[in-house]
């Protein structure tokens, strides 16, 4: 059995665990545009409160968890804030998001913890999962960072991942912690493809692609593009018959 390198990990602070598989690194701020979805007003008053102190973040729409896939196609945000986690209802949303608007990436800021909360979050293609607790700073930070196209998350969810796609191996195809949009870059990749032309083949934006590819590093536990190759070319993607 081959083990595969651990992706890069960079901590900041002691909240925050982002985890980069393409070796690139996180980067000053840009402004960000954000939109929150919660059931409780009082939490998304709170979150905008917090986000407020940040004035490079622009919070342009907040809503329930019912109206967060249609605030988030009609405003486009860098980032939709899940404040919460609802099986199915959140993982429906982050899957359908990820075919209307595949650009927006997906927080989520949660009082649940359990694996089968968290799996199913970054299963449906969720960019970060934060425990409810988590501090201001660490919050700025993780919003930058999914955006960026990182994958976040707090530090003992983190040290759960890797006996998390380990019991993921009973499958019925190949890495099912990958999102159907994440496994058809990776057989795409696997076969030899480039960024470009999987962007034009999917007719997404090249930026996409890589945010894609990052999701799918850390996921497969991989460190860049050619171990990738090497997992998804064992398992049988990419191969010409």
């Amino acid at each position: 059995m081959t083990v595969q390198p651990a992706p890069q990990r960079r901590t900041f602070g002691p909240e925050l665990s982002v985890i980069d598989g393409t070796g690139s690194t996180l980067s000053g701020t840009r402004r960000l545009t954000v939109v929150l979805a919660d059931d409780h007003a009082v939490v998304r008053a709170g979150l905008r409160s917090l986000l407020g102190t940040a004035d490079w973040i622009t919070v342009v729409a907040e809503t329930t968890t019912d109206g967060a896939l249609r605030e988030a196609v009609l405003n486009r945000p860098d980032v939709l804030i899940l404040g919460q986690w609802r099986q199915p209802e959140s993982g429906a949303v982050i899957g359908e998001l990820a075919r209307s608007a595949p650009d927006v990436a997906v927080l989520v800021f949660s009082v649940a913890e359990d694996d089968e909360s968290v799996f199913a979050a970054l299963r449906a293609g969720a960019g970060g999962y934060l425990r409810n607790a988590a501090e201001r700073d660490d919050i700025l930070r993780a919003i930058c960072a999914v955006s960026a196209g990182w994958v976040v998350l707090s530090p003992h969810i983190g040290a759960r991942l890797a006996t998390l796609l380990a019991d993921s191996n009973q499958r019925t195809r190949p890495f099912p912690e990958l999102t159907t949009r994440e496994f058809d870059v990776l057989s795409l990749v696997a076969a030899g493809s480039s960024n470009a032309s999987i962007a034009a083949e999917l007719e997404l934006a090249p930026k996409t692609i890589s945010n894609y590819l990052s999701r799918i590093f850390i996921k497969l536990g991989v460190a860049d593009r050619a171990n990738a190759i090497v997992r998804a070319r064992d398992a049988g993607l990419g191969l010409k018959s």
